[in-house]
């Protein structure tokens, strides 16, 4: 027999041992990788992934109830957040410190439910896919509170709008801001009746200042501009143009016993007059209160 064959037998038959030894090392770690998922299963542990019309997701690790039903666990969003479930009680205790008491549907909030922040501010109402959404109340951190509609967690719709030093905005939304027809009325007592864009008074509409003053016309970018009758308290009364809350262009000037004239102002001083009055009255209205 040749000599020189039996090393390579010997190399062939260790080379074969060795790979026979990572199979059987494989084949226990899978026994013992199925064997720890099998008995997690029968724990109760499940892993699941809820994907939405919208791109997000949301994955579920945690424990179900004897009837298949999920318990608690981990929840981990697809924007990178987590929370902590307990569908028995239907929570959900976010990361962030926020709290969510309320119906649950697919994982999500849904329903009527109740939202506490980590910054005091507290949202009792509709939800919708996990958005607020629908018919709710917002009582904020600062004392300030809103009652009406939202949508995607914005004012949007019909509402009521309470400051914490009493002022109050009742009418309509859009964005979070008023936009709309609404009222609003200042805590010192004066009002305005009209349309918003973007928060500021813009269209026609009625303002009564605390002193008595009154302003029935048109507003441009929270500002008296266009066409108006402003009517002071002691009953005299100017019809006519406004531009940037002042006496602008052509109107007509009454005193409040009668006397009158028809001129042109600039800035709130007369430049021209068309009668022949020759009065020394300068009608000027006071400054009009800001929000």
């Amino acid at each position: 027999m040749n000599e020189s064959a039996r090393p390579a037998q010997r190399r062939g038959r260790k080379q074969r041992s060795t790979g026979f030894v990572v199979l059987i090392t494989m084949l226990i770690a899978l026994v013992l990788v199925g064997a720890t998922v099998l008995g997690l299963f029968l724990a109760g542990w499940r892993y699941i992934k809820l994907n939405f019309d919208d791109g997000s997701f949301v994955k579920f690790l945690g424990r179900v109830d004897s009837t298949g039903t999920l318990s608690k666990g981990n929840l981990y969003y697809s924007d990178g957040s987590s929370a902590e479930v307990d569908m028995a009680n239907n929570k959900i205790t976010y990361s962030n410190g926020n709290v969510y008491e309320g119906t649950l549907s697919g994982l999500r909030r849904h329903g009527q439910g109740k939202m506490t922040y980590a910054s005091g501010d507290v949202y009792e109402g509709n939800f919708t896919n996990d958005e607020i959404d629908g018919y709710g109340t917002f009582k904020f951190a600062n004392g300030d509170s809103y009652t009406g509609n939202l949508k995607n967690g914005k004012m949007d719709g019909e509402g009521s709008y309470t400051w914490s030093d009493g002022s109050v905005y009742i009418g309509s939304f859009a964005d979070d801001m008023k936009n709309g027809y609404g009222k609003y009325i200042w805590a010192d007592g004066s009002s305005y009746e009209g349309y918003y864009v973007n928060d500021l008074k813009h269209g026609s509409g009625t303002y009564i200042l605390t002193n008595g003053d009154t302003y029935v016309g048109d507003f441009k970018k929270d500002m008296r501009s266009g066409k108006g009758v402003y009517t002071w308290q002691n009953g005299d009364v100017y019809d006519g143009e406004f531009v940037d809350n002042k006496i602008n262009g052509w109107g007509t000037y009454t005193w409040a016993g009668g006397r009158q004239f028809t001129g042109l102002w600039e800035n709130g001083k007369i430049v021209v007059t068309q009668t022949d009055d020759t009065s020394t009255d300068s009608p000027e209205p006071d400054p009009e209160p800001t929000e």
